[in-house]
């Protein structure tokens, strides 16, 4: 079918996804750009000039024409009859509703009047970190006159809305040689007459910037190094971010529990290695996208590099209380009956020196954003502070943006939370069969899962299939070697900051009578289930100990635990030791809210490893079928006559992880169809 689609509005989308893939342009969901044209009315047939915007909350680098507003702009326009000031901005952004074409697309943001006001037929609103480095310095006028003469105008700090839009377009119609504006505190606008013109003057404003930062920055724009808190090995530093994160994410979790990424990139590093970084961090980011993403300022622990993990611990415990009593003040002092209730007092970003910056939220992507963000306001401080000084909007305004009742609506737009949303799940022997049913079926509840396998690619590749690294992530794993599990624990912390689900999936069978099983068959069974269950459990507790948050420790065992059957013996006595260790462990982990539970499947044909490895052509033997008939031979023997699948063991796994077993510890749950031998008793 051919599009009927308005070239302008094209043209928009293939602009925004060439500026959004370039972080030098913008961050994630920050900016917006539009277009203008002419359209036909389908209710008159006659032609009509549109806006095309981009709506609130999207990604400029991943926009599509769904993602747009579109209104008519002259009933946008005529909306300056409505407008009665500064202090009623809110009520305009409601008043957009009036302006829709048809059904009107995405939801209108507030910057749709700057872009509907604005005399051009493109405008770009973006947040570079050149642009908002000249925005925040303590002389930004003077800057912006000094780099780009007349052809970018500086617009002193407003908060986005319809006030600003007409500063905007008067300093447009003022200027006719300006390509754009520095907006104090903000970012920049650029427009142009057609689409390749506005994105043209986008980057030359953002190029010229960043050429004129790099020739005339002082050399430590941070200060001089700082004795003691340069950055620490690279495995050294990992190792350190990996012990102390469960006990960061704890702190990040005191109010809402939180996902968690781990950067430690050299800007990062060297700003905090760096004497200056005190007093900058103090100061607090100043682009608004950022702020609402990373809170007003970070958390910063006040140790050298060289600092134990246990002095590391006790301090940050200290440095959490006192934040939080600071943001309470700070809601506190800036707080109208009016303002949304406050979102939780813990950090979303926690800068450790020598070793990196933690950054929380409610879902793996928002955490990894918040840590993109406060590497663009790190790169924002350098900008500012090698040609100036920094200088972010003052506090109050800041409280201003990040309580919001306009921001506040968009948070509430948000879909709500699957059932395992901010939870991370940690599933062994998970790139086929079981596990990976069980993994799939966690990550389409919201967890985010760590595929363990001995098979690195084979992890990865299941973790791919699942879902992009925002969901799911593949590590190699030997559950019988405890270095090779603390590793990848280790990397489990790092990819998403905490643990709270574990899965003991991993195992392989010996079909052998007594006297054909030797002993290296026994060794082996036993290592990599009762011994490897042992050693993920130890390990995993620690972090879930380490969190203070609760926790699932999940075992499959089998229903061979309690049923006897020939030619079994080491398969079948190392998964009575693992259900055992669910009965032990219940009892010892329940002081920390750990539940330790187990699933009991049986005769798991169909997209079984084991099952595959020959395992199911000696059961069929043993049985006396043939192995292709083997599914429903186990069915038939069962009190449901029903074939046990991977995806029935996954939904045992799922539900007895969610709330609605919050009491249930110690467990044993059959997913067998039916097996009286193996009934519980």
């Amino acid at each position: 079918m051919t599009s009927t689609t308005p070239t302008p509005a094209a043209d928009l989308v293939a602009r925004s996804n060439r500026l959004g893939a370039d972080p030098a342009n913008t961050n994630y969901a920050g900016g917006n750009t539009s277009a203008k044209g002419a359209a036909t009315d389908p209710a008159t047939g006659e032609p009509v000039e549109l806006l095309w915007v981009k709506g609130s909350g999207g990604d400029l680098g991943t926009l599509t024409e769904d993602g747009l507003a579109v209104l008519r702009l002259d009933r946008l326009r005529g909306l300056a009859g409505v407008y009665r000031g500064v202090e009623h901005e809110d009520e305009m952004v409601a008043a957009f509703d009036y302006a829709l074409h048809g059904k009107g697309g995405a939801a209108p943001s507030i910057d749709t009047a700057m872009h509907g006001l604005v005399d051009a037929a493109h405008v770009d609103h973006l947040h570079p970190d050149a642009g908002i480095a000249i925005a925040t310095a303590a002389d930004g006028e003077r800057l912006t006159a000094e780099i780009f003469g007349g052809a970018v105008v500086w617009v002193p700090w407003r908060r986005p809305g319809w006030q600003l839009g007409l500063d905007i377009a008067a300093i447009k119609a003022e200027h006719p040689e300006a390509r754009g504006t520095i907006l104090g505190g903000h970012g920049i606008t650029a427009w142009g007459d057609t689409s390749e013109e506005a994105e043209a003057a986008s980057r030359w404003i953002i190029e010229t910037a960043q050429a004129w930062l790099d020739e005339h920055s002082r050399p430590e724009p941070f200060g001089a190094p700082l004795a003691g808190y340069a950055a620490l090995p690279a495995e050294e530093r990992r190792a350190k971010a990996a012990a102390l994160a469960p006990v960061i994410r704890g702190i990040a979790s005191h109010d809402r529990p939180q996902v968690g990424a781990f950067t430690d990139s050299d800007l990062v590093l060297d700003f905090l290695a760096s004497t200056e970084h005190p007093r900058l961090a103090a100061l607090g980011t100043s682009c608004p996208d950022h702020f609402l993403r990373t809170k007003v300022r970070p958390l910063v622990l006040d140790l050298p590099a060289d600092a134990t993990v246990e002095e590391s611990i006790a301090r940050l415990r200290e440095l959490h209380e006192q934040y939080r009593l600071d943001y309470q003040a700070y809601y506190d002092r800036h707080a109208t009956p009016d303002s949304p209730a406050i979102r939780g007092a813990d950090p979303l970003i926690v800068l450790v020196p020598g070793v990196g910056m933690f950054s929380y939220g409610g879902d793996a992507q928002t955490a990894r954003v918040a840590g993109e963000f406060y590497v663009n306001a790190i790169a924002v401080m350098r900008g500012a502070e090698g040609v100036s000084s920094y200088a972010p909007i003052d506090e109050a305004e800041k409280f201003r943006i990040e309580y919001w009742a306009l921001e506040e609506a968009k948070l509430q737009r948000r879909p709500a939370p699957k059932r395992l949303a901010t939870r991370i799940a940690l599933v062994t022997g998970a790139a086929s069969g079981i596990g990976k049913a069980i993994a799939t079926r966690l990550a389409s509840e919201g967890a985010c899962v760590v595929i363990a396998d001995l098979d690195l690619a084979k992890a990865q590749a299941a973790a791919a299939e699942i879902g992009g690294p925002d969901v799911a992530r593949g590590v190699a794993a030997d559950v019988s070697d405890e270095a090779a599990v603390k590793a990848s624990i280790a990397e489990v912390l790092l990819a998403f900051g905490g643990l709270d689900l574990v899965v003991n999936n991993a195992g392989l069978s010996l079909s052998k009578s007594l006297f054909d099983t030797t002993e290296v068959d026994w060794d082996l069974q036993h290592d990599v289930m009762a011994k490897g269950s042992f050693l993920v459990a130890k390990n995993a507790a620690r972090v879930l100990v380490d969190q203070g948050l609760g926790g699932d420790i999940v075992y499959i065992s089998s229903k061979n635990s309690v049923f006897a059957g020939p030619n079994n013996i080491a398969y079948s006595a190392t998964k009575a030791d693992q259900a055992h260790q669910v009965r032990l462990l219940a009892a010892e982990l329940g002081e920390h809210g750990i539940r330790v539970n187990g699933i009991n499947p049986d005769g798991v044909v169909r997209g079984s490893g084991i099952f595959a490895s020959g395992w199911g052509a000696n059961r069929a033997a043993t049985y006396g079928v043939d192995e292709k008939d083997l599914g429903a031979f186990y069915a038939q023997r069962t009190i449901l006559k029903r074939e046990v699948v991977p995806e029935n063991v996954a939904a045992a796994v799922y539900a007895i992880c969610t709330s609605d077993f919050s009491h249930t510890t110690g467990l044993h749950v059959p997913v067998d169809a039916g097996v009286a031998a193996a009934f519980l008793r």
